[in-house]
């Protein structure tokens, strides 16, 4: 059997080398807002690079020849964070250091909070372009907005209920929406205990 080179090529210790320094500097603004706060924003940060077949099928899927041209110079989520916080204020504050950062070039803006995705989904999108001219995916989100991505993603409903389609996707954004209702009232409880 023949083994297939890496889609990323020889630029593969150097998309590590980027996505750690991210996640050093996510460090720094989380230490920065703690100082603040008295409290960690972040209730955790996942990062990855995106897996070798995957970024295959994304090349295919889009028409791309597999090549770490198309993985690192057209397509844009080879590196991915998800950045989970306690709440939606620290979700934008996050975002507003990273905007502010000259590390970064903001790429792409997409406020599903605010705009929430007709299924409920909620999260704040970015596409930074780092120094190094690699690309990084960055997600934002509460934990409720987590738990639900996560829940919904492992219902794996949308080819298995026919007729029922409608009623659950239905049933999923009302426990969104619930779930966003819940987040702005936390919100406010912490807003006043900062006040107090």
């Amino acid at each position: 059997m023949e083994v297939q080179e890496s889609i990323y090529g020889a630029r593969r210790p150097a998309l590590e080398k980027v996505m750690d320094g991210i996640m050093k500097h996510i460090g720094e603004i989380r230490a920065e807002m703690e100082q603040k706060l008295s409290m960690d924003p972040v209730e955790h940060c996942l990062c990855r690079i995106k897996s070798e077949e995957s970024m295959r099928e994304k090349c295919r899927r889009n028409n791309l020849p597999e090549t770490a041209e198309s993985a690192l110079e057209v397509l844009t989520d080879a590196i991915g964070l998800r950045i989970v916080c306690a709440f939606v204020d620290d979700v934008y504050t996050i975002r507003d250091y990273l905007k502010a950062s000259d590390e970064y070039e903001v790429i792409k803006e997409k406020d599903y909070i605010r705009r929430a995705k007709p299924n409920g989904y909620r999260s704040y999108h970015m596409i930074l372009r780092t120094k190094a001219g690699y690309f990084a995916e960055i997600q934002l989100r509460t934990i409720s907005m987590d738990t639900w991505a996560a829940l919904e993603h492992h219902l794996k409903y949308k080819k298995s209920v026919g007729s029922r389609a409608a009623l659950i996707e239905e049933e999923l954004k009302r426990c969104a929406d619930e779930l966003a209702s819940t987040d702005l009232s936390m919100q406010t409880i912490r807003d006043m205990i900062l006040e107090a």
